[in-house]
């Protein structure tokens, strides 16, 4: 019976006629229907005890080619998606629930929900992916690291015991030449007055999707106070908590950028809110720029097989989440400035700048008109000539250089890449325009 065993679990069957046999005796051993189904289509399974394959899993939507399930590890989900070469729980157990996995994929350990990793993408051990995160490729992490609502480009490298939820983050060329987070950051997306209207871009959509700009470093034992924005080669030195914004990029920040004295906290009350508000309306017009490359570029390499479009819908899916959190937590936000102004008047006696007042007034009374036209700024495509002639030029670098995404958007000459790019920043650009213009009292985005 051990040799049997052995057999079995290695997946190795000398005689064809023993087939039969093993799987009679991996049903005998109490193996789940759907672990023995996904090992006759030539998953590998080592261990296949110790795997849970939840009743809703389609096993179609789970390649045979390549894909190994390790010790432990369970998998959940009606929506879950599994292409070939995909490596699951090698460090430590995993688990798995509705997220849509592409090719190549490693995640060593950890529990993963509602999100997407599109190929090479890799996570350490003791990771928690959850909610609207997209992994672009080989974008990864070493063991420990915590993210929701999270965007990476490729190549995006984060070092261990991190945690940085509600962020986008680009930059970088190469797997050699990638943004990167330090060991031990954090990204501070939590308030004192219980709100996350904290989302921060560290880079941005209409440049960092052409994968040819400098990368942006975030020092270990740091951390950065949402929302905030970072240029392209922007460097925070080890140890520092960054309170600011740097969105002209080149540059170390040595220092905090924020430096305040003690002073008494009211709950809730906001003091300035101009910044926190166009940051996040900054951050929503970059995710739906975001939105129109996978519907214009992204949508042209994800056509070769069924599996390969349900990569493509998840990550759609994931996009429109994080477009509802961000407006969601905005919303939250517009609806406390009542309590907030009526205490800051409280507060100063009418001694204190009354534009603070009248700003929150304002986002409050003009929240429902703006959270109409960030609906409608979905669909804007921006302008039509511009992008039109960019996804022809795509199209043809797909069928000069294959399938490969990263290898067609690298061989775009800086013509084209600057046209793209236009094309994009002028969806950002109206977006942030029209929503100003309903908020005369905050002044210019920069």
């Amino acid at each position: 019976m051990l040799h049997e065993i052995e057999l079995v679990y290695g997946g190795i069957f000398p005689y064809p006629s023993l087939v039969t046999e093993k799987m009679k005796t991996i049903e005998q051993m109490g193996v789940g229907e759907k672990t023995r189904l996904l090992m006759e289509k030539g998953v590998k399974i080592p261990n296949p005890l110790t795997v849970d394959i939840g009743e809703e899993v389609d096993i179609a939507r789970i390649s045979g080619d390549g894909v190994a399930i390790y010790a432990g590890c369970k998998i959940y989900g009606e929506k879950t998606l599994i292409m070939s070469g995909t490596r699951l729980g090698y460090e430590d157990p995993v688990t798995v629930e509705d997220c849509q996995i592409g090719p190549h994929v490693e995640l060593k350990g950890g529990f993963f929900r509602n999100s997407v990793f599109l190929q090479k993408a890799n996570m350490g051990y003791g990771a928690q992916i959850r909610d609207a995160c997209i992994l672009e490729e080989e974008a990864n992490g070493a063991h420990v690291v915590g993210l929701k609502h999270t965007i990476l480009f490729p190549f995006v490298t984060l070092g261990s015991l991190i945690n940085f939820c509600d962020c986008l983050m680009a930059g970088g060329t190469s797997r050699r030449n990638h943004s990167e987070i330090g060991s031990s950051y954090i990204h501070f997306n939590y308030t004192p007055n219980q709100d996350k209207a904290t989302a921060s871009l560290i880079g941005d959509v209409p440049r960092g999707v052409m994968l040819d700009q400098n990368p942006i470093f975030l020092g270990g034992q740091g951390g950065l106070v949402g929302p905030s924005r970072l240029g392209y080669g922007t460097v925070i030195a080890a140890g520092v908590i960054c309170r600011g914004d740097c969105p002209e990029g080149g540059k170390l920040l040595a220092d905090g950028g924020v430096k305040r004295e003690d002073a008494v906290f009211y709950p809730g009350l906001y003091w300035s809110i101009a910044r926190r508000t166009l940051n996040n309306i900054n951050y929503i017009a970059n995710l739906i720029a975001l939105r129109q490359w996978y519907l214009g570029v992204r949508c042209q390499f994800f056509q070769q097989d069924s599996m390969s479009k349900e990569l493509y819908e998840g990550a759609l899916e994931k996009l429109e989440m994080a477009t509802d959190e961000r407006i969601n937590r905005l919303k939250a936000l517009a609806h406390k400035m009542p309590q907030s102004a009526e205490l800051y008047q409280r507060i100063v006696k009418g001694k204190g700048p009354q534009d603070i007042a009248r700003q929150q007034e304002e986002l409050f009374h003009k929240w429902q008109e703006i959270e109409d036209a960030l609906y409608c700024f979905r669909e804007m495509t921006g302008e039509a000539s511009e992008r039109d002639a960019f996804l022809e030029k795509v199209a043809q670098g797909r069928e000069e250089k294959g399938n490969d995404y990263v290898k067609v958007i690298q061989g775009l000459d800086k013509n084209w890449t600057a046209k793209g790019t236009k094309w994009l920043q002028g969806i950002v650009d109206e977006i942030n325009k029209e929503v100003l213009e309903k908020l005369p009292s905050f002044g210019n985005m920069e």
